[in-house]
C-alpha cells in the first residue's frame, strides 16, 4: 500500500461512542488477536505494542491503556536530538512574577506563512511541573500550513479547542475531524499530525487555524461526578468519539518531534509513525461536539455556581479539588425569578483562564478592545472579578422573561494554582491596557433603607 493509498482509508473520520470505553477497532480483518493481547506471532505480520497511561497498579476505574497492532514497533527509531523550542513553554514556570491584576489578551497575530500547528503554538502561561505529572499550561495556537511531520507530547494531554478554522488530527488510533464548537484530546505520548482542510469551497484562500490548547500534566482529564444530579446531565459519556483504525503505510524519512521535560527533540524515522493497523483498549484520542453539554440551571432563583458547567475534570489528591477543570459556557434558558442573571461578582481560590470560541459572553462586552473570538482572559486566584459595568447596568434594569442565552459559545480552563504568565505573555503587543477600566463607573446605591430603592 502507498501513501496515498494509506491516506484514503482514513479521508472520511468514522467514530467509535462512549467516554472511557474498552473500544476495539482494526483497519484490515484479522488484524486484532483472538482471546490475547501478545501472541506468539501477531496477526498479518503486525507487531503487538501497550501504550500505558497510567501505573499498572491504578485502580481499575482510572486505569487507562491500550494495546496496538502496528507495523513496526515505536522502539524501530534512531536517536532524538534537540531542537528549538519555539514560543512552547512548560512549568515549573518561574520566569515571571505570579501577577494578581485581571488581565485579558486580544487574539493572537496572523502567522507568518507556512507555520503549522506545532510551530503556531504559542504559550502564555501555566502552574506546576510536568516533570512531577502535575499542574497545567495554557497554549495558544495559530497555523495556516498542514504539518508534515508527527507531534507527540510526553509532558501532557493536549485538550484542543478550535475557534477558527477546522482541524484533521491524524493519530495512531486513526483520524479526528474538529470544528470550531468542539475540542479534541490527544493522550500523553500518543503521536498525531495536524492537517488544515482549505477554508474556502472554491480553494481560493490558504486555510487557517486558530484556537486554545490545555496541557494537562496530572491526572488525565474524566467526566465529573454529578452526586445530587443523579445519574444524567452535563456531558454524556455517549456523545464522546474515538475513532475507528487508520493506518499509513509510508516508507520515507519523516520527522517526529517528541516534547519531553519542557523541550522539544526531533528524530527521522525511516517510517511513519501512524502505522497501527488495529487497536483495542480505554486509552484514546477522542472528539466531543460542545453544543451537546446538557446544561444544568437553576428553575427558581440564584445564578448557579460555575462549577455546574463542568464537561472534564483532572482530580487533584484532595477530593473534590480538581486540578484542572474544563469548563464550557454552552447555549442554554435562563429563567431565575428576582435573580440577577449574569455570573455574580466573586473571587474565587481557583484561577480562571477564559476564552471565546464564538458570539459574546454574557457578563463581558464584545467588540473591539473588549472579549471576543480568540481573546482570553485571566482571573489569578482571590483576583475580584464579575460582570462588567454596561453589563452590571443592563442585566439589574432587564425585564425577568425567560431568555434564550444562544449568540455565544465561551469555556474555561479552571485550575487549583495561580496561572503564571511566560515573558511572552506579560509584554505581548495583544496585552490589553486597560482591561480594569471595565469595571470603572460601577456608582455607589447604597441606601440606609430599601424603602428608598422602590
Amino acid at each position: 500500500m502507498n501513501s496515498g493509498d494509506a491516506r484514503k482509508t482514513a479521508e472520511g473520520p468514522a467514530y467509535l461512542s462512549g467516554f472511557g470505553n474498552e473500544h476495539a477497532s482494526e483497519a484490515v480483518p484479522g488484524a486484532l488477536p483472538d482471546g490475547r493481547n501478545s501472541p506468539q506471532r501477531a496477526p498479518l505480520g503486525l507487531y503487538a505494542e501497550q501504550l500505558s497511561g497510567t501505573a499498572f497498579t491504578e485502580p481499575r476505574a482510572h486505569n487507562r491503556r491500550s494495546w496496538l497492532y502496528r507495523i513496526r514497533p515505536s522502539a524501530a527509531h534512531p536517536a532524538f536530538t534537540r531542537s528549538g523550542d519555539g514560543a512552547i513553554r512548560t512549568g515549573p514556570f518561574g520566569q515571571t512574577v505570579p501577577d494578581p491584576n485581571r488581565l485579558r489578551w486580544d487574539p493572537l497575530p496572523e502567522p507568518p506563512a507556512g507555520t503549522d500547528f506545532l510551530a503556531g503554538l504559542w504559550t502564555l502561561g501555566g502552574n506546576g511541573d510536568a516533570a512531577q505529572r502535575t499542574g497545567m499550561a495554557v497554549h495558544l495556537y495559530h497555523a495556516n500550513a498542514s504539518m508534515d511531520r508527527v507531534f507527540g507530547d510526553s509532558d501532557g494531554e493536549l485538550l484542543i479547542v478550535p475557534e477558527e478554522g477546522g482541524l484533521l488530527l491524524r493519530t495512531e488510533f486513526g483520524v479526528l475531524h474538529a470544528e470550531p464548537g468542539e475540542v479534541a484530546l490527544v493522550p500523553r505520548g500518543v503521536r498525531f499530525r495536524v492537517e488544515l482542510p482549505d477554508t474556502a469551497p472554491d480553494g481560493g484562500r490558504s486555510p487557517a487555524a486558530r484556537g486554545y490548547v490545555c496541557e494537562n500534566y496530572g491526572a488525565h482529564f474524566r467526566l465529573p461526578d454529578l452526586g445530587p444530579i443523579g445519574a444524567n446531565g452535563l456531558a454524556n459519556p455517549r456523545d464522546f468519539r474515538a475513532p475507528v483504525a487508520a493506518y499509513e503505510d509510508v516508507e520515507g524519512p519523516v520527522e517526529v518531534v517528541n516534547k519531553f521535560c519542557g523541550h522539544l527533540w526531533s528524530a527521522t524515522y525511516d517510517h511513519s509513525p501512524l502505522d497501527v493497523v488495529a487497536w483495542h483498549g480505554n486509552l484514546t484520542p477522542y472528539v466531543y461536539d460542545l453544543r451537546r453539554f446538557n446544561v444544568i440551571g437553576t428553575v427558581s432563583y440564584d445564578h448557579p455556581d460555575p462549577s455546574i458547567f463542568t464537561v472534564l475534570t483532572s482530580p487533584s489528591d484532595t477530593p473534590g479539588l480538581a486540578d484542572v477543570d474544563f469548563v464550557v459556557f454552552a447555549p442554554r434558558w435562563l429563567v431565575g425569578e428576582d435573580t440577577f442573571r449574569p455570573p455574580y461578582f466573586h473571587r474565587n481560590v481557583m484561577s480562571e483562564y477564559m476564552g471565546l470560541i464564538e458570539g459574546a459572553y454574557d457578563a463581558k462586552t464584545a467588540g473591539k478592545g473588549g472579549f471576543v473570538p480568540g481573546g482570553g482572559s485571566l482571573h489569578n486566584m482571590m483576583s475580584a472579578h464579575g460582570p462588567d459595568r454596561e453589563t452590571f447596568d443592563r442585566a439589574s434594569a432587564a425585564e425577568l422573561r425567560p431568555q434564550k442565552v444562544d449568540d455565544g459559545l465561551a469555556f474555561m480552563f479552571e485550575t487549583r494554582r495561580p496561572l503564571v504568565l511566560t515573558p511572552q505573555a506579560a509584554r505581548a503587543d495583544h496585552l490589553q491596557q486597560r482591561y480594569d477600566d471595565v469595571w470603572q463607573g460601577l456608582e455607589r446605591h447604597f441606601r440606609r433603607s430599601d424603602d428608598t430603592l422602590h
